[in-house]
């Protein structure tokens, strides 16, 4: 159902939440395997074609690689939960200009965040502790990555802004362009390029998806038609966008920061031991994909309901949410256990048979734990979607403490089963916070809306 006034836009405020979540998720789920589907055929492509050094070069970038991007992704994020507050208050004036000031200020922070890590990015790789034989090649793909940061961005912001109106599936169509011609790439560049030619790749076709959906925005969304005094720069408006995008960007940095340190904590087990984890975790992303798909899903979910004062409906979607992440984590878990191995063969050739039984050690003692890693998604978006991003941070707080004890304390010590059980402890520690956290956070905004003299709906 679509508010009045408005093409190709969702109300989540009516209906029946599971099923809204479901059908809001889904095209989420899609997009999200379709980025973890080329993603792997990256590694595919690299593993088979430029072996196992390769392979663990692009690995090793993981954690650096998530700090930096899953910080711009979080702003980029966090930008558009004003945005979907105000669709479900219906105040069409002060979402336009929080899309405006929000691009603007997205273009600032992509300058100066592309700038800087450029600029340093071998020095993080030396600081890391990449290996010897793999750091060239760590560099080559890692710099590209970082160019590509603008990009990444625009794909981002853009995307977020149209989910925040309850449109899921046409980001998923542009995503799917995109990840073909990720594909196509991949095969034409990886030969004369190396590792580079995949990273050019993913840049690539991260740009057509971004210029898809932002001439798909200007055609489609009636409600998104700009008056010059939208794009001035407000207090107002600037200081609300980064009170949400700054912690959520940060959020996922911080929580990286504890990977970036685990990662160290790996290249010091050599280059098997960041093979086997990169196999492992590529695996692991495509099966976490639902995860995130909820998560999405409850933080457009949460804003558009925390706007129209329906707290009782943001209950019931956390309930539903819940029961369906923990439904598919019994699914995952039978699946990775009969043929999880034979998964990571596609990664390396048969004759790794250490990489293998690592790699799939470890997805095991992940998939173990993903009802947590359920609700630690499930929880934190819902924070953030009711306009709470400073306090969702502290759950990246948890879980960098977490990794970062494992990277410090027992890597050395226990050695790769140490790694195996650092992000089920990271999934466990951030639910320990979140919970009473979505307690605290609902009461406030009950404790708000009656100092307004404002009844909360069901």
């Amino acid at each position: 159902m679509a508010k009045t006034g408005t093409s190709s836009t969702k109300d989540l405020t009516v209906g029946t939440p599971w099923k809204l979540i479901i059908g809001f998720a889904v095209p989420l789920l899609l997009g999200m395997l379709f980025q973890q589907f080329y993603s792997m055929v990256d590694t595919i492509i690299v593993g088979r074609m430029l072996g196992a050094n390769a392979l663990a070069a692009v690995g090793s970038t993981g954690s650096i690689n998530f700090m930096i991007v899953g910080f711009c992704m979080g702003i980029c994020n966090g930008f558009a939960i004003p945005v979907s507050q105000m669709f479900g208050a219906g105040d069409y004036r002060a979402l336009r200009k929080y899309v405006a000031n929000g691009a603007v200020l997205a273009a600032i922070f992509a300058i100066v965040i592309t700038t800087a890590v450029t600029l340093l990015c071998r020095q993080i790789l030396q600081l890391m502790n990449t290996p010897s034989d793999i750091i060239d090649n760590a560099y080559a793909y890692i710099s590209v990555i970082f160019l590509g940061i603008p990009v990444s961005i625009l794909y981002n912001q853009t995307s977020a802004i149209i989910r925040s109106l309850g449109d899921s599936k046409s980001p998923l169509i542009f995503l799917g362009i995109s990840s073909v011609l990720n594909i196509v790439l991949d095969l034409l560049l990886v030969r004369p390029l190396g590792v580079a030619g995949t990273a050019w790749a993913t840049v690539t076709s991260q740009c057509v998806s971004g210029v898809l959906c932002l001439f798909y925005m200007k055609k489609k969304f009636d409600i998104l038609r700009f008056q010059r005094d939208d794009w001035r720069l407000h207090k107002r408006y600037v200081m609300n966008l980064c009170n949400m995008g700054i912690p959520m960007g940060l959020q996922y940095s911080i929580t990286a920061i504890g990977s970036v340190i685990l990662q160290t904590a790996v290249n010091g087990l050599g280059s098997l031991a960041v093979a086997s984890v990169t196999a492992s975790g590529k695996v692991s992303m495509f099966f976490c994909c639902p995860f995130d798909a909820l998560g999405s899903t409850m933080a457009t979910y949460s804003g558009q309901n925390v706007g129209a004062k329906k707290l009782e409906r943001v209950n019931s979607g956390i309930k539903a949410s819940t029961v369906i992440g923990s439904v598919y984590s019994v699914i995952a878990f039978g699946v990775l256990y009969l043929i999880g191995r034979e998964i990571t063969l596609l990664f390396v050739d048969a004759q790794e048979t250490v990489i293998l039984d690592q790699a799939r050690r470890m997805l095991l003692t992940n998939v173990a734990f993903y009802i947590p890693l359920a609700l630690v998604n499930i929880v934190r978006f819902t924070i953030q979607g009711m306009g709470f991003s400073r306090l969702a941070v502290l759950a990246g707080v948890c879980e960098m403490i977490a990794r970062s004890l494992v990277g410090f304390v027992f890597v050395p010590i226990f050695g790769f089963a140490a790694v195996c059980f650092a992000n089920p402890v990271a999934w466990i520690m951030a639910d320990l916070f979140l919970i009473p956290a979505y307690l605290i956070c609902s009461r406030k905004l009950r404790e708000l809306f009656r100092e307004r003299g404002e009844k909360a709906a069901v």
